[in-house]
């Protein structure tokens, strides 16, 4: 699927529809998924398991699941935002379980986990506890997090590694109240972490 099909079939997801600011749950693009999908399908990671951390309305775990991987499971404790991520794979007519479970609560093994964690901008550290459990339950990771990040990133997932980085627009709309233009752009890095 080229990477232009995949973002006109992700604009089709819905996204929260009571955002909470503590949680940071802002929309995921479909052109930012899109750019971390395609690179993990390019890169061959999308395959058997794919797990999608801190899922929310499912666009990771859809995405994933419309490029091919046999088996995709969206974690997020947030009961309410998994509905919609239900409804959106139910649209897309694509198989995805969504499971209700903290970050620290998800078990299992996956080839792949994608996910877009907090950044801590409002919860400082909040990004940490998904990359923990991400390099606990599989063994590639494709994970956005603020521009900069690579430092902190390459010490906290060490003996991991990170492989390839990516730096792209994340354009955020209007979502809650201390937002002050309509779309603010800001600048995130894609990473591809792997365990050695």
């Amino acid at each position: 699927m080229r990477k232009r099909h995949l973002d006109i079939l992700l604009e089709q997801v819905e996204g929260f529809k009571s955002p909470r600011p503590e949680r940071e749950q802002y929309a995921t693009p479909a052109t930012v998924a899109g750019e971390l999908l395609h690179f993990a399908f390019m890169r061959g990671d999308i395959v058997d398991t794919v797990y999608d951390l801190g899922c929310g309305s499912g666009i990771l775990a859809i995405g994933a699941k419309l490029l091919g991987a046999e088996k995709v499971i969206g974690f997020d404790d947030d009961k309410d935002v998994l509905e919609t991520a239900r409804a959106n794979a139910k649209k897309l007519a694509v198989d995805v379980e969504f499971v209700c479970s903290d970050i620290n609560d998800v078990s299992g093994k996956a080839h792949t986990v994608v996910m877009n964690p907090p950044f801590g901008a409002q919860v400082k550290g909040s990004d940490r506890p998904f990359l923990r459990k991400a390099l606990e339950v599989s063994s590639v990771v494709y994970s956005i997090h603020n521009a900069g990040s690579a430092e902190f990133i390459k010490k906290f997932i060490s003996p991991a590694v990170i492989t390839d980085m990516q730096i792209i627009d994340f354009p955020i709309k209007r979502t809650f109240g201390f937002h002050t233009k309509e779309i603010q752009v800001i600048k995130v890095e894609i990473y591809r972490i792997e365990k050695r």
